[in-house]
């Protein structure tokens, strides 16, 4: 049963973040790449309705909402991307390097489908040390284009691992659409299916169904200690790396974004929730003075010790 006031403040808190981060990246202060995930931030809000502290996340080049959504610190976030010492990377990550072992937020990674072998190796790892934990793996569409895909999934059916697999699909790799990088036709879910691993698919366009469907993937792999992977139709309503509205540029179909901005969860969920009372005001009153205490913090913290330099840098 989704407890839909509990969704709303965590989705109102990944999208303000996001947006604040989007409309502050011009003042030049936030000195790495950004992949924002505004648009995408069902899935994450969701996830963290469900996840456990003592499950493992390992996520992408595209990370905020889903260290948020695992527990993550939004201080330790925001000074990360300002390149600051008590940044969750200690200032030496920026958006795409995500750490927090305190929350079990494994690691983010830039490189196209490198994050899954890696979590892979925090499934193994926890099978080999008895751990009643799961290990969840975000990738994009693209990454099942990479090698590491298949072996990782073939790797996690062999050993009976407890991994879930999620895939965001936005259906874009960058500029490209999928219909450009892929076979006409074919299906990720079923890709996964016939390497071995039980799969399932949404649509991404009723909360409801991400959530069954999320649900079902937990009980399964719970139950029967193997791994599962769940691909959630999605879309990002900005510029793939950046935080500017990159709709004119002509690479993708206006008429396809104006509908999922239409429908914007974030929008029914405000409804929903309103009937009786002006209930979600205060919710979002209170998250947006969160967030901008957050970058002042940031701005106010201190960048690392030039003598740290070659500090937790190893050959």
């Amino acid at each position: 049963m989704i407890n839909y006031l509990n969704l709303y403040k965590v989705f109102f808190y990944l999208r303000y973040v996001e947006e604040t981060i989007s409309k502050k990246y011009s003042e030049g202060k936030m000195r790495c790449p950004t992949h924002l995930s505004i648009g995408q931030e069902a899935i994450s809000a969701i996830f963290s309705c469900l996840v456990k502290k003592k499950d493992y996340t390992i996520s992408m080049h595209r990370p905020h909402t889903h260290y948020l959504a695992k527990g993550g610190n939004l201080n330790a976030l925001i000074s990360e991307l300002y390149g600051k010492a008590n940044g969750c990377s200690k200032g030496r990550g920026g958006s795409m390097h995500l750490v927090d072992e305190s929350v079990n937020f494994m690691g983010s990674t830039s490189i196209l489908g490198n994050n899954i072998p890696i979590g892979i190796g925090l499934g193994l790892s926890s099978k080999t040390l008895k751990k009643n934990n799961i290990t969840y793996i975000f990738l994009g569409d693209a990454a099942v284009e990479q090698g590491s895909f298949y072996e990782s999934l073939n790797f996690a059916v062999v050993n009976n691992l407890k991994v879930i697999f999620i895939c965001e699909n936005n259906e874009f790799s960058v500029y490209s659409n999928l219909s450009l990088r892929q076979p006409k036709n074919r299906k990720i879910f079923q890709l996964a299916k016939s390497i071995g691993v039980n799969s399932n698919f949404s649509t991404g366009k009723k909360l409801e169904d991400i959530y069954k469907k999320m649900k079902n993937a937990i009980d399964y792999v719970n139950k029967n200690k193997k791994p599962y992977f769940l691909e959630i139709k999605t879309s990002r309503w900005i510029e793939h790396c950046g935080p500017n509205d990159d709709s004119g540029l002509g690479y993708r179909s206006l008429n396809k974004l104006r509908l999922w901005k239409k429908n914007d969860f974030l929008i029914s969920l405000k409804k929903k929730l309103n009937t009786k009372s002006n209930i979600t005001k205060k919710i979002e009153n209170k998250i947006k003075s969160k967030v901008l205490k957050a970058f002042k913090f940031a701005e106010k913290s201190k960048f690392p010790k030039i003598q740290d330099l070659l500090t937790n840098v190893y050959e």
